[in-house]
């Protein structure tokens, strides 16, 4: 079993080789050591200290931080880009999101549109859903043959392998979400009109599909967790431990990066500004 621990500190890190069961974790987990006000405070340090950590990336200009976000209409993935990286220079982040495949895109191999917008050295990239979109609603809507789909999660590995091997650092995140809770968001987002441009009756289709999406993200998970690509599991019933778990595993890994600022190849007391 993969390791069952879902602090906003840690959420859960989907071991390679390990199996997951999403019914056997809990969406609505709450930190041990934290409580609401406190995880705000903490992603709002956090979010700090990735914008600090992030310039120094992008004046290194050796390596770039790619950001993979997925999950179910409604987990919150436009609420995790605002809570962890709002706080970041524009220059320096880029976010993606991917809609349904344009006829061009189509015209191509799945991956051609993605790789497109990994982001350059220097950059931290974060996409909003991903070429994961392809084993996920692809396979549940049986909009490839099944073959296919299925030579999927070892070429996406291989892409990942392959960004990885060329200065790519890769982080991703599963967004774990109820039915209850997205239930109770979709009534939101029809009651509320300022939230009623986020409501697509599509959804609802997809909701009826539950059950088929959970055993798609279980088989994306096992088969796509790699060394070089972790994926982790964010239990993100509740806001605020979904942005604290994000932004406290986005940070650890840009402080294990270390990024540096480069070094003049002149010597400051050379010059006098008058």
């Amino acid at each position: 079993m993969a390791q069952k621990k879902t602090t906003p500190g840690e959420g859960l890190l989907v071991k390679p080789g390990s199996t997951v069961r999403l019914g056997d974790l809990d969406p609505r987990a709450t930190p041990d050591d934290l409580n609401k006000d406190a995880a705000k405070q903490r992603t709002m340090e956090d979010a700090l200290a990735i914008d600090s950590l992030q310039e120094r990336l992008y004046a290194e200009g050796r390596r770039a931080l790619l950001i993979v976000l997925q999950g179910v209409d409604t987990s919150g993935k436009d609420g995790t880009i605002r809570a962890v990286f709002n706080s970041a220079g524009p220059l320096g982040v880029r976010v993606t999101s991917f809609k349904a495949p344009s006829a061009e895109e189509l015209a191509h191999d799945y991956l051609w549109r993605v790789h497109s917008h990994v982001p350059p050295k220097g950059i931290i990239g974060i996409f909003n859903r991903s070429h994961y979109e392809d084993v996920l609603i692809v396979k549940v809507k049986n909009l490839a043959p099944p073959d296919a789909v299925e030579q999927r999660y070892d070429q996406i590995n291989q892409f990942e392998k392959h960004l990885a091997e060329n200065g790519i650092v890769i982080l991703k995140f599963m967004l774990h979400v109820s039915p209850e809770e997205q239930k109770q968001r979709l009534i939101e987002r029809l009651q509320d009109p300022q939230k009623q441009w986020k409501f697509n009756p599509a959804d609802l289709d997809d909701r009826k599909l539950w059950s088929e999406y959970r055993k798609a993200y279980e088989i994306m998970l096992v088969r796509c967790s790699t060394q070089w690509a972790p994926w982790h599991v964010i239990p993100a019933d509740r806001n605020w431990v979904r942005n604290a778990a994000v932004a406290r595993i986005v940070r650890r890994k840009l402080e294990e990066m270390n990024p540096q600022y480069p070094k003049p190849e002149w010597n400051p007391a050379d010059f006098k500004i008058v």
